[in-house]
């Protein structure tokens, strides 16, 4: 088991690039599938206090779902929360986690930090 995790999609570019960059710096991190594998609302939240963000700055508001589902960016935190736990792809990716903290990889060179 690693100390470095990363919520992946393998479908997306920017998560691949995370994922090959953590491999370049020597790194093999554990991977979480999270659109099959959804994280929980306690989850998503425990990342974005960790990163210090809101909901809607971990979310992805210009995918098409967002708006299918009536989402706004005014929306309370509660029920961003709850929909990203729902609905995973609503979730912006990759988001790493190591024990110096968590981030989401865009740009990829965000996580030199946390490395």
């Amino acid at each position: 088991m690693s100390d470095i995790t990363i919520w992946h999609n393998p479908r997306c570019t920017k998560s691949r690039q995370a994922l090959d960059f953590l491999r370049d710096k020597g790194h093999m991190p554990d991977i979480i599938a999270y659109l099959a594998d959804p994280p929980s609302e306690q989850a998503l939240r425990d990342a974005a206090s960790a990163m210090g963000l809101s909901a809607i700055q971990m979310m992805r508001p210009k995918e098409a779902l967002f708006a299918e589902l009536g989402l706004s960016k005014t929306d309370p935190e509660d029920v961003l929360f709850a929909a990203m736990a729902a609905n995973p792809r609503l979730i912006e990716r990759p988001i790493i986690f190591t024990p110096k903290g968590v981030r989401i990889a865009r740009p990829t060179e965000a996580i030199l930090d946390i490395l």
